[in-house]
């Protein structure tokens, strides 16, 4: 089951280091960095299911932000 709960000690901290990161990129630089960190986090969870949960989910929340 796709864990959607708080789970990230220290959530600024990390989200300050996710902004962070991005910092000095162009726009494509940083979209390919999305999508790296995409790619290298799935890779790293590896459960089909998992992954189409959370698939799932973000597309439904993209949907959501217009």
């Amino acid at each position: 089951m796709l864990t959607t709960e708080l789970n990230i000690a220290h959530v600024d901290d990390f989200y300050a280091l996710l902004i962070e990161s991005h910092e000095g990129l162009s726009t494509s630089q940083s979209h390919a960095m999305n999508a790296a960190l995409v790619l290298i986090l799935s890779n790293h969870i590896g459960q089909p299911d998992l992954l189409q949960q959370a698939l799932q989910m973000a597309r439904h929340t993209a949907e959501q932000s217009d």
